[in-house]
């Protein structure tokens, strides 16, 4: 199996802002009616040593991860209303009650962590991503954790 830093230079990708690595693969060329591109695409890499990703959340698009490679990855997700907070574990092994696809709402927070040495997955936001449309809280914990 290759390394994580191995991924990261075959991928090309570069720090995110979030914690990991990422680039972005795709920008759909049609736009809905703001002028918006449909939806966007990353690979996103996420390695054990880095910790869980900074809570974070989308505040205009559903978020679509996708499981690629290595260990799978656990999603917390919460909409920080004191409600509990949910845990899905997106990998390949679906006979382990692993998810392939977790739908991350639009508005709801979120942070990851890989549950090995390294995990690469994708994200899927429709409508694209826009940092202008994103959220992320450093050292925060949502109600309910």
């Amino acid at each position: 199996m290759p390394t994580a830093k191995e991924i990261i230079e075959k991928l090309n990708l570069t720090p995110h802002v979030e914690k990991g690595f990422y680039i972005q693969t795709f920008v759909d060329p049609g736009k809905g009616a703001e002028g918006t591109p449909h939806s966007s695409a990353i690979y996103y890499l996420l390695e054990k040593s880095d910790g869980n990703s900074n809570w974070h959340r989308v505040l205009n698009a559903v978020e679509i991860w996708h499981y690629y490679a290595g260990a799978p990855i656990r999603l917390s997700l919460s909409w920080d209303d004191g409600t509990p907070l949910r845990q899905k574990i997106l990998g390949g092994d679906v006979m382990d009650d692993q998810e392939p696809q977790v739908i991350v709402e639009q508005g709801e927070w979120q942070s990851a962590e890989s549950l090995g040495d390294w995990s690469l997955v994708g994200c899927t936001v429709a409508p694209a991503f826009s940092m202008d449309k994103f959220e992320m809280k450093e050292g925060w914990q949502p109600k309910g954790v």
